[in-house]
């Protein structure tokens, strides 16, 4: 019956299921649920945030993983990846751990520096390729369609030339209000430049969002103490980042579309 009823609901508590078992003529206490569970592979974890799938957006990432399982790994080595994302001040940090000796807690190597509201944080705009990172700049206001515009005139097209991209190359940008703007789309039109169709709530089929995993764990490290360190170890680092991680996610994109499949369109590992 407990197993039976947390397959069912994941979020059931130990609680419904000691009134469960009681109302069925069973009385156990929550460490033997918690036991049991155990005893099944079953623990307590917390639950990860995904993006809201509706119905629609499930349909959308099936059928563009479908009709992209085809495509050759030369393809997508070919697809210019791009994204925006906030970078906060003391973010990763605040989860990292340390090796200590008992009472040593409040000892400087051991303690990880923060400020009230968290310090601030910066938006950044960045891309890449299978051939290495590209441009990466700091969005100092609020983003608007015209100013995406400037960002990818003046960023995307340099990137593409630096990173010696093939003829045919595709660039690749989520459904953003201000990357499907008509004004946006007629830039893009007019360029011209092949954009890939991309299904809506799909972070995990775009690689970029691990490179921007990648890029906040070497921020971190460095522990930044303020906004403008920040920026410049952001673009220092970005800049570290060795072509052939890029690669390697490139390289094993057919993955992802094969999970996102396998999944039913639901959310991904990835």
């Amino acid at each position: 019956m407990i197993m039976r009823t947390v397959s069912k609901d994941p979020r059931t508590t130990r609680g419904d299921l000691v009134n469960d078992l009681q109302r069925a003529g069973t009385k156990v206490t929550k460490v033997t649920i918690s036991n049991t569970l155990q005893r099944q592979g079953i623990k307590s974890r917390s639950a990860r945030r995904v993006p809201l799938l509706k119905p629609v957006h499930v349909q959308a990432r099936l059928k563009f993983a479908r009709e992209h399982m085809d495509d050759t790994a030369e393809d997508w080595e070919n697809v210019m990846w791009s994204d925006e994302t906030k970078v906060e001040l003391f973010g990763i940090n605040s989860t990292r751990r340390v090796w200590r000796k008992k009472n040593t807690e409040l000892h400087p190597k051991n303690t990880i520096p923060t400020v009230k509201h968290g310090g601030g944080n910066i938006m950044l705009w960045g891309c890449f390729s299978a051939k290495g990172t590209g441009r990466l700049i700091r969005v100092k206001d609020r983003m608007n369609g015209a100013m995406y515009r400037e960002i990818l005139s003046q960023n995307l097209l340099p990137s593409v030339r630096t990173l010696k991209m093939k003829r045919g190359w595709v660039f690749q940008h989520d459904n953003d209000p201000k990357h499907t703007a008509r004004a946006t789309k007629e830039w893009l039109r007019k360029k011209p430049l092949k954009v890939l169709e991309w299904p809506s709530q799909s972070p995990d089929l775009n690689p970029i969002e691990n490179l921007w995993r990648e890029l906040k764990v070497r921020v971190a490290r460095r522990q930044p103490q303020n906004i403008t360190a920040l920026e410049k170890i952001c673009m220092e680092e970005w800049a570290k980042i060795p072509a052939t991680v890029c690669a390697n996610l490139v390289k094993t994109y057919s993955k992802r579309l094969t999970s996102v499949i396998a999944n039913k369109g639901y959310v991904t590992k990835y």
